[in-house]
């Protein structure tokens, strides 16, 4: 990735991605590259920063589509809906270990920080 001259690495919600966030993060670590995660939980996996819709609101929208297609509702009559919650987290260990300073700021607005 340096021989790129990359100098963040963003990951995508893609499954394969999403299920190696813990390797992909470990080895832009040892790059030396920031990584941007599309989840909020792969700032766990070791991604500097997390940010993506809210699972536990996504659950609870889809048991409502579910509910109102047992009550009678035609499928096609239900709109789409974008997410409206989002979870923001931040590893602080990742920043350490990058020699990154997270602002203050920043981290007052993080849903997670992850010390």
């Amino acid at each position: 990735m340096r021989e790129a001259n990359i100098e963040a690495l963003a990951i995508a919600s893609v499954a394969e991605f999403a299920a190696n966030a813990s390797s992909l993060a470990a080895l832009a670590l040892q790059a030396n590259l920031p990584t941007v995660c599309e989840w909020h939980w792969m700032a766990r996996d070791g991604c500097l920063l997390g940010y993506g819709p809210d699972f536990d609101e996504l659950r609870r929208r889809t048991a409502d589509y579910v509910a109102k297609i047992f009550r009678g509702a035609a499928p096609g009559d239900l709109p789409l809906e974008q997410p409206t919650r989002f979870k923001f987290s931040i590893n602080l260990k990742t920043a350490h270990a990058l020699g990154v300073t997270i602002p203050s700021t920043l981290l007052a607005r993080a849903d997670e920080v992850i010390e």
